[in-house]
């Protein structure tokens, strides 16, 4: 969100305390970002009897609640984002993302890097994409629990998700997950549980990461931490019209990058 002109803000503020945590992990320094939504309604717009709901404020307030919780989760894991510090009252915080964390357990391309030093908040660089394979997904998971990760998901884009339920498994053939259920009449064609030789891990699809990035996760070692939680705030009204913003200011905390891991790259 970019900054107005005027405002007296953290930058130039003296005596501010880090955002800290209970429990002390092998983190760095993060940044907070601020997402931002408005609606602006008439006056007799939100007066008139409307079909399915009674206020069309409110109902508008919570269709841009949605919109701002996808921009967010859009900015955490579906961009390859670098932290942006404060460096002067104009500049625009920005979080890193989640590529900008993983460094450890990390599958690239050609030509690719993982993120610097975990946690310092530098975007990666993008290799040559390859085809998803089980063969690239056993050896992640293989790195991963060489580090001590514990992984409990697997979250990817829509695509890959359909490229993940054709993989063989133990002792199958291709396509092995394009069964028929004849007791009940179903063709089932996707998978959404993979039994590693080190655990069973949960298979999520996700719309609003990238297709090129597939995640190992624990959540016990991740998060969302929030220098302000969602408010909504009376904005200058125009005319006969009301406006209201809803507004969040948040960070990604990573509490051991190698604890995750990820599989990028990919087609």
């Amino acid at each position: 969100m970019a900054q107005p002109t005027g405002v007296y803000v953290t930058y130039s503020a003296a005596g501010l305390r880090e955002d800290l945590e209970n429990v002390i992990y092998d983190i760095s320094p993060t940044e907070t970002q601020i997402s931002l939504k408005t609606t602006l309604v008439s006056g007799t717009l939100d007066a008139v009897s409307k079909a399915g709901r009674q206020q069309e404020l409110a109902y508008q307030m919570s269709k841009r609640a949605k919109e701002l919780k996808r921009d967010m989760e859009t900015s955490l894991v579906g961009i390859n984002q670098s932290k942006t510090a404060m460096s002067a009252d104009s500049t625009v915080r920005k979080l890193g993302s989640l590529s900008s964390w993983v460094t450890t357990n990390a599958s690239v391309g050609s030509g690719g890097t993982a993120a610097g030093s975990g946690g310092a908040g530098t975007a990666r660089t993008d290799g040559t994409q390859r085809t998803f394979t089980e063969t690239l997904l056993k050896a992640s998971i293989l790195l991963a629990y060489d580090n001590g990760a514990d992984t409990k998901y697997l979250m990817m884009a829509p695509a890959q998700k359909q490229t993940f339920s054709s993989f063989v498994g133990v002792g199958g053939a291709s396509g092995v997950s394009n069964f028929n259920d004849v007791a009940d009449q179903r063709i089932i064609g996707g998978m959404d549980v993979y039994v590693s030789d080190f655990g069973e891990m949960a298979v999520v699809p996700n719309r609003f990461q990238r297709s090129r990035d597939v995640w190992l996760l624990d959540p016990e070692y991740y998060g969302v931490a929030y220098l302000r939680p969602f408010e909504q705030k009376e904005v200058a009204s125009t005319s006969d019209g009301e406006q209201r913003a809803i507004i969040a200011e948040y960070t990604l905390v990573v509490k051991n990058e190698k604890a995750l891991g990820a599989v990028y790259d990919l087609s």
